[in-house]
């Protein structure tokens, strides 16, 4: 699949925009390879929103289709290119899309909206109320994806109208069967995980959690509760993402486009921002590299 944007035709102070500005910045950009998730309706079209990402606080893409929230990653090896009908894509790059679990990506903003304190657990609020992020209208878009996950994480009180408040013991208790789950699955990618203790074990699986998550106060309550070092846990990560960074600071992810295609139908772009930090294979045998390549295979299929 690809994706591009066409310039446009507004008018300001009677001229077009495209006759106000260089020949060459209203050219279209190039076609750029999407990998998704397919709409299980022929006609299904997904839509790209401009969302905080959970830990930043950055602007980022996310791909919201079929009722669920993808995640939008940029991934290049060093060499490649992709032939598009007539089109040489000269740098191989390709963008993929991942199912990311909403709850991540909203336990920044129902933290906020609570407004708690340590003598208060903060207000009920509703999730229209929440969910005004001011300048990130694609939130409003996944009112009804709330509704269906945050209970997990929150108390509800239901009257007229339903209201919602962030729990920090049911968000601790979500947050360690996402790293037990996680910790499973490191057998499955070699020798040389099966061979990790447990303690090993439990601290990869936090620090890849951590990506999604601030230090404070949810990283520092979980490794609390799984009695793990959390200095040791940010340093080490820290070190890890510097490495896997080297190569991917030199080829930066390119903005996605503000329209682009996805499967059977038009992506928009709430904002048309860049995409997620790019996500570049160096030969790593870091974990999360792993799952990069392992997740490139399965959306491929």
């Amino acid at each position: 699949m690809s994706c591009g944007r066409g310039s446009t035709g507004e008018v300001e102070g009677g001229k077009s925009v495209a006759a106000m500005t260089p020949w060459h910045d209203s050219l279209a950009p190039p076609p750029r390879v999407l990998i998704s998730h397919r709409p299980s309706d022929a006609s299904g079209q997904g839509i790209v929103l401009s969302l905080q990402h959970p830990r930043s606080g950055d602007e980022v893409g996310y791909l919201f289709i079929d009722g669920q929230l993808q995640e939008i990653n940029w991934f290049k090896e060093r060499y490649g290119a992709w032939f598009l009908g007539d089109y040489v894509c000269e740098d191989g790059g390709l963008y993929y899309c991942t199912p990311v679990d909403p709850i991540f990506i909203f336990l920044p903003t129902f933290e906020a909206a609570r407004m708690s304190n340590d003598k208060d657990p903060g207000k009920f609020r509703q999730l229209d109320e929440i969910l005004y992020v001011e300048g990130y209208p694609g939130y409003q878009q996944l009112m009804n994806v709330a509704n269906h996950h945050m209970e997990l994480v929150c108390e509800v009180k239901v009257s007229n109208m339903k209201f919602f408040r962030l729990d920090n013991s049911k968000v601790l208790s979500w947050l360690c069967c996402k790293v037990y789950d996680l910790k499973e699955v490191f057998p499955k990618l070699g020798k040389n995980y099966a061979a990790q203790t447990e303690k090993e074990k439990l601290k990869e699986a936090v620090q890849m959690i951590r990506e999604y998550l601030k230090d404070e106060p949810w990283l520092a309550l979980l490794c609390k509760k799984l009695q793990l070092d959390i200095n040791a846990i940010t340093v080490d990560a820290t070190t890890k993402t510097a490495e896997a960074s080297v190569y991917a600071d030199s080829c930066p992810a390119p903005a996605l486009p503000s329209e682009s295609k996805t499967a059977n139908g038009g992506a928009k772009s709430s904002k048309g921002r860049p995409a997620k930090k790019a996500k570049t294979e160096v030969g790593s045998k870091n974990i999360k590299d792993m799952f990069r390549r392992v997740t490139r295979s399965g959306s491929g299929s």
